[in-house]
């Protein structure tokens, strides 16, 4: 089986337009380019739009996507690059640090798939990048669209239950002064 055949969850639908921006780090650009094709794909299929930016490496991904919540709109991020062993230990720091940064990016709250290839040599990136293969971009991007319904489904519900976003001043009475 090739591709997007391997999900195990059917694609989410949406009642209401989903914008994703791909990050992605050409540094190996034939495996970054089959990586952003299968997360394209499978972005389409889910009736969703995309817009792509590119940075010099996978440390730089997580950065992009901080600073992308923090100034535009998108609904949710696909990361996409590659990590291949190399003889020093820099191989090490790149794949736990991004690992991390996304991870702590996703604990915020963002919608993020996370389809960095960490992988012992290019055979196995090669495999993991094929659209027609593993698809990691693909799977990466239906990642990203799951925790998208997820938000806004939760979004829905959280609306009047529990706490509220509001926090009453110390000695304030009629609960009209809010910090």
């Amino acid at each position: 089986m090739a591709g997007p055949s391997h999900y195990i969850m059917p694609l989410p639908e949406f009642d209401k337009p989903v914008k994703i921006l791909i990050v992605a780090s050409p540094y190996y650009k034939d495996i970054s380019d089959n990586q952003i094709a299968g997360a394209k794909a499978e972005i389409e299929k889910a009736g969703a739009t995309w817009e792509i930016v590119e940075v010099p490496g996978a440390l730089e991904i997580p950065t992009a996507i901080g600073i992308a919540e923090r100034m535009s709109n998108f609904d949710g991020y696909v990361a996409l690059g590659c990590v291949i062993r190399g003889e020093t230990t820099h191989y090490d720091t790149v794949c736990n640090d991004s690992s991390r940064a996304i991870q702590l990016l996703g604990l915020q709250g963002l919608c993020i798939g996370n389809g960095i290839l960490t992988v012992e040599n290019r055979a196995q990136a090669e495999v993991r990048a094929d659209p027609e293969e593993m698809n990691k971009g693909g799977g990466a991007a239906a990642a990203a669209l799951h925790l998208i319904a997820l938000a806004r489904k939760w979004g829905k519900a959280a609306k009047g239950v529990g706490f509220t976003h509001e926090i009453l001043m110390a000695g304030d009475m009629d609960s009209k002064t809010t910090t």
